[in-house]
Formats: C-alpha cells, sequence, structure tokens
C-alpha cells in the first residue's frame, strides 16, 4: 500500500497534475446533477479535483483518510474536507446527492459491489 501521507506533495504530479485534474472533473460534469446539490468526493487525497467540482450552487465535501493529503486539500477547499475511511464514512446515508470516487476504486478487488453498496448507502439508491 502507499505511503499516502509520505507521498502527499508529489501526488498530484504523479498522477497528472492540474491538466489531468480539469480533464476529469469535465468528464464528471456531464454526470452531476444539475442545481443545488451536495456532492461526496470520497478519498479526494490533495483537493485537486475536489476544488474544481465546486460551484456557487453545489457544496462538496471531500473524505480522505490520509492526514498529509488532508492538509493539502484543507488550503484548497477551506472547511469542506474532513477525515474519514471509505469503509465508515463521516456522513450520514441520504445526505448527499452525488457520489465521486476518482482515484480509488482501481485499488480495490473488486469495485463493483464495494461502489454500489456504497453509493445505495449513501443515496438511498443506485439509480439516481
Amino acid at each position: 500500500m502507499i505511503d499516502y501521507d509520505g507521498e502527499a506533495l508529489d501526488y498530484d504530479a504523479s498522477r497528472g497534475g492540474e491538466p489531468r485534474a480539469q480533464a476529469t472533473v469535465e468528464a464528471l460534469e456531464r454526470l452531476l446533477p444539475r442545481g443545488r446539490c451536495t456532492v461526496l468526493d470520497i478519498a479526494c487525497g490533495t483537493g485537486i479535483v475536489t476544488r474544481r467540482l465546486l460551484r456557487p450552487d453545489r457544496t462538496v465535501l471531500g473524505v480522505d483518510r490520509s492526514q498529509g493529503m488532508l492538509r493539502l486539500a484543507a488550503r484548497r477547499v477551506p472547511g469542506g474536507v474532513v477525515q474519514g475511511d471509505a469503509s465508515g464514512l463521516p456522513v450520514a446515508s441520504s445526505s448527499v446527492d452525488a457520489v465521486v470516487i476518482v482515484w480509488l476504486l482501481h485499488l480495490l478487488l473488486d469495485p463493483v459491489p464495494y461502489a454500489r453498496r456504497l453509493v445505495a448507502g449513501l443515496l438511498g439508491s443506485t439509480d439516481r
């Protein structure tokens, strides 16, 4: 497993930096709800994508378990990140309108069932 606390300062550059973050958000925007909504960014890392998801009518909350990553994310999204683990999120069921998981699922052995359970628990349905 990667030492995300130790990797935090170099993490963005190792994942394509600002251009890849912008491309990621452009792809996500087509899938996110329009109008007033709350988006949860699970495993938000340094907040490089989380920051770009912010809109005047959109609340974005980033969650990550790495303190090193969260220190950087807190600079990008002041007041918008919390420490937590994807297996026990600090968010109430049905309290968000959308969930994004950008750079986590590839680390899981079987991500589809996990993602379905996670999203159903947070959104109350996998149909949204």
